[in-house]
This record gives structure tokens, sequence and C-alpha cells, in this order.
């Protein structure tokens, strides 16, 4: 825009900029894109000459957030403008961010922070140089945060833990203590913001970890996320194939003076008298051991500390009361195994330990398989482990071992009593058995327990081993080695009988009444249903009813009762067999 424009045509000119362009006959699609580009080239010249508040709010309800954020940075947008931009549009981490850029703007910025929507608070900071990546060499830096704006964030990205810890209450999702799909058993204490501004001022947290309203927030953030992040941040050094030599083991991010100053918030208190105590003291449980597995050094400056927890929170939570119907293997077999590992590692209480010996022994036996031999990878891999056919290796394939690997853990304790780590111990799959010798490492009298135990002359390592038809046609009765599979565990355990099942249907020496035995879906749905085509249409023939109950029968639910192949069949059978008559 020229400089000349006098003073008087600035009103029509902004008049013009500012409307729609028309055409005889309506709207001028392609003039109105001229009219935005001229409006957005001349908005600095404009705003710059411009001081009253209706033409200087009529140029900004016409621009979009990014251009008034570049705008408000360079100081062509001030404070005063704000209440004219919050008319049409709401407040955004960036408007606040360019406005801090000038002193006398900060805290005006700072006031308009309680109307940011909570998620986008610590976008202030994290935004604050947008041109990081794109600005050329040669330019100007972005300036520093102001530190009353970092400060103002800071505070109100921790806000809502502080709050949360003064009237806890149970996280949504925390149904119960055998929920099916629940894979991480801890807390989530405070959002990612907070930790995200922690993590850029680690020289004040000695300072905030003793901060009257927010140190126990700040307490809790650093236990939960200071050497998680550290290690994160070591394995992306180490796997940048640029970047420089990293220690193995990265220095802890949280010196010794700063690890005592959390110790208050360490078992967390502020959650005892949360209701439902099953579910909550598990939850804390668990999370106080990841805190411990993330901080090893807390466990010899807060031992009596963690016992008291412990013991506190099996006690309020009857931990170790078995259920009379302990469930499927996810919602049962799960929180066993990880109420094991926690105890082992924060409990002294020889009681509870013996008691979390005696749930191990509970659970149900591995089913351990040995899958077929694929043609398809031998062509492929020229280097398969020699051992992988091992019981101990075949434990691992879907984490069996990992009972096994928790009681190595408890006997590891020193206040377990080893009278009930070797009554689990004669109740091991042979495989188990195999993993100790092979794998754990635990104390001497643990491993020698485990050689100890005595083995039947007639009993074999407990695997199932399918073969192909090659190795099954060696046999003097392959239908029996086929039917010794569906008679074994692993048809009962929901990662290994799909194998299983694959195996028997792709074999030539399958009879129909293999195929009765597996359930229906396995056949109809996910293993070549045209072995199944020629028995159904032997069964329905050219009666209509039949296929009408056929088509209802598969319509598999998850909620259903799961029906064998056989019972299919039988159904079909029980229906009267009308033939179409039109």
């Amino acid at each position: 825009m020229s400089e000349d424009l006098p003073k008087e045509a600035l009103k029509t000119v902004i008049d013009a900029l500012c409307a729609p362009a028309t055409r005889q006959g309506g709207f001028d699609d392609q003039a109105d894109r001229w009219r935005e580009e001229a409006l957005k080239a001349a908005l600095p010249a404009l705003l710059t000459r411009t001081s009253g508040k209706r033409l200087r709010g009529q140029l900004l309800v016409h621009v979009d957030e990014k251009t008034l954020a570049t705008l408000a940075a360079d100081g062509a947008v001030t404070a005063a403008d704000v209440p004219a931009i919050l008319r049409h549009r709401r407040v955004w981490a960036g408007l606040i961010a360019a406005l801090a850029r000038h002193p006398g703007q900060v805290e005006a910025a700072i006031a308009l922070l309680p109307r940011l929507p909570g998620h986008e608070v610590e976008q202030v900071v994290r935004d604050w140089d947008l041109d990081r990546y794109t600005r050329g060499t040669g330019a100007a830096p972005a300036p520093p945060v102001p530190p009353e704006l970092f400060d103002a964030v800071l505070e109100a990205c921790l806000t809502p833990l502080a709050a949360y810890l003064l009237h806890p209450e149970p996280k949504e999702g925390w149904e119960g203590p055998g929920s099916a799909f629940s894979k991480d058993w801890s807390l989530e204490l405070g959002g990612r913001a907070g930790w995200a501004m922690l993590a850029r001022c680690p020289e004040r947290w000695p300072q905030l970890t003793a901060h009257p309203v927010f140190g126990a927030a700040v307490q809790h953030l650093l236990l939960d996320q200071a050497e998680r992040q550290a290690l994160q941040d070591a394995r992306l050094r180490a796997a940048d194939p640029d970047g420089a030599d990293v220690p193995a083991a990265p220095a802890p991010a949280l010196s010794e003076e700063v690890l005592l100053a959390c110790l208050p918030a360490l078992c967390l208190s502020e959650l005892a008298d949360l209701p439902n105590p099953q579910v909550t003291a598990r939850r804390t449980l668990h999370h106080l051991a990841s805190r411990v597995r993330s901080n090893p050094r807390l466990a010899a400056l807060a031992a009596d500390q963690l016992h008291t927890a412990a013991d506190a929170l099996v006690t309020r939570g009857q931990l170790l009361t078995c259920s009379d119907e302990p469930g499927s293997d996810h919602e049962f077999d799960g929180p066993v195994l990880r109420l094991a590992e926690d105890l082992a590692l924060l409990s002294a209480n020889p009681d509870h330990l013996a008691g979390a010996c005696a749930q191990l022994a509970r659970l149900d036996q591995p089913a351990v398989v040995s899958p077929t031999p694929s043609r398809a990878l031998v062509r492929v891999l020229d280097n398969v482990d020699p051992d992988h056919d091992r019981p101990a290796r075949l434990l691992e394939r879907h984490y069996e071992h990992r009972r096994v690997q928790a009681l190595s853990t408890l006997a590891a304790n020193p206040h377990t009593p080893r009278t009930a780590v070797s009554d689990v111990l004669k109740g091991l799959h042979p495989a188990e058995l195999a993993w100790i010798a092979e794998k754990a490492e635990g104390p001497d009298w643990f491993l020698a327990a485990a050689a100890a135990v005595p083995v039947p002359e007639d009993e074999d390592d407990g695997v199932v081993r399918l073969v192909d038809d090659d190795e099954l046609g060696k046999h003097p009765d392959p239908a029996a080695v086929l039917q010794s599979w569906l008679d074994s565990p692993a048809t009962g355990d929901v990662l290994s009988r799909s194998e299983v099942y694959r195996a028997i249907v792709k074999s030539r020496y399958r009879t129909l009444e293999h195929l009765r035995q597996i359930p229906a879906e396995e056949i109809l749905a996910h293993h070549e249903p045209e072995i199944a085509l020629q028995t159904l249409l032997e069964h329905c023939g050219r009666s209509t009813v039949r296929w009408e109950a056929l088509a209802a029968a598969v319509n598999f639910d998850y909620d259903d009762t799961e029906i064998t192949f056989g019972q299919l069949l039988n159904s079909l059978e029980s229906t009267p067999a009308r033939a179409r008559t039109s």
C-alpha cells in the first residue's frame, strides 16, 4: 500500500478491502480471491496507520489465526486489539506467545492463559519459536521465553494434578481388578503438560519440590517421569547413527538430593482413602512398584517406607484373597503375575510373599506347542536357531514363562519362605523347570531345588509337537496323533489352540471325526472353509430350511457360547429336511 495514501482515504480503502467482491448477478469468486490477497498484503501498513477501534476491528475479523499471531509478534497487533479479536474467535496459544514477545504485553498475555483449554496451555511455551526449523542462516533467533510467562504456564500445567491430590477420586476405566484388556495397571497422575514444563527447567527441581502449593505434584511427576524420560532420550541418542557415543547406562536424572526430597510423595498416601479398595489399592501398589523399577535407588533409600506401604495396600485391598472363580486367562493370570512381581519387589512380609507363591501355584499349566515347520520360512531363513525347539525357548513364544519368571523373582526376595517356593516348584510344567535350569537368575538354593524336583520315568517334556504330513506318515496311526493333539491342554489355551486346529485341518490324515471336535468358527471362518463345504452340502442338500438354519448358526457372536463343528452338524440334522417346492 502506498505511503502517500491520505488519512482521509483509509476508511474507504478498508471498507473496500473488507467487503466481498460482487458483480452483476452475484458473488465474484475470482475477484474476491484478489481482494483477500490485497488485504493480506496491506494489513501491516493499514494496522500501523489505523488507530480507531472500529476500523481495526473491521480489519482483524478478516484475518486468520496464523496471520494474526504473526502480526502480533511483529507488533502490528497489540494487547489493545484482543477484545476485538475475541469477539469472533477464542483464545489460542499462538496469540498469547506472540503478544508476550513484547515486554509491555507479558502481563496481558498471562491474563489470557485461564481462557485457554487445559491441553493447550503448554503449547504457549512449546511453540514459542515457530521458526526454529525454517529459520535461515544468519537470521536473528527468537527471544527467550519471559520468566514470568514460563512460571505462569508451569503453574497452570501443575494445577490440575495439585487439585487432584487434594481431592482424589477413581479415574475413568478403573472398573475392576480383572479388566480383560488392561495392559498397564499404573496410575496416570497428571497429564503430559506438567512433565513437559518440568523437563524444561531441571535446575529448578530442588526448589520446586519444596513449593508450598505445587511441591507434591512436582514430586509425583519427577518420580514417575524423570528417569523414564532420561532412559528414552539415551536410547534415541544411541540409535542416532550420527550421534556421539553414549554410555550404556545413562546417569540418573534425579540427584540423590532431589530423590530424597520426593520421598514424601513416594507411596501415594493421597490415594489411601479412595473407594473400591480392591481396585485402587492394587493399582496403587503397581504404580509404586513401577516407581521403584524406574528409580532403583529407592529400594535402599526408602526400604522401610516401601515395606510398610506394601503391607497396608495388601491388607486394605485384600489383594491375596483368592476368588472361587478365577475366570479366563486374560482376567486372572495377568493380575496374579503382576501382583507376584510387585510384591517380590516391595514386600518384606513372609505371609504376603507366601500368599503370592500360592496364587502362582493356582494358575493353569502353560500349553507349550512346537509349531508345524513352515516351508516358506525354511526357504527364506538359512540360519534357523538350532535351539528353537527346546522347551524353555518354546515356553517364551507366547510369554508363558512369566509364571516361573515371577517365581524366580519371589525366590530372590530374602523374606520369601523357601517352603512356599518349593511347593510351587513341585507343580510346575516340565518346560518351566527346563526354563529355570537354562535361563533363571535366582539364588543357588532355588536353582538346586528346581533341579531336585523328581521327574517320573515315563514323563516327557510336556511339549505338543505339531508335525507336517511327511512326519505323520512315518507314524503307524497318524489319526491317533491328530487326536492326541486335540486331547492336549493346548486346545484349552487361547494363544495355542489356533495353531493346533490349523495343523489338523491342513493335514490329509484328518477325518470328519477330527473336524467335528473343532470349534465351528475355526473351520468356517479361519481355516480354509472349502474343506467343510462337501460336508455341509451333504447335510443341507436341497433343503431351504437347513440352509437358512446354517446361515443363522454361523452368525458367530463374541457373546455366544462356542459350538463345535460337530454340534453345528447335529443342529442341521435335527432340522426337518423340507425341500423347496416352488
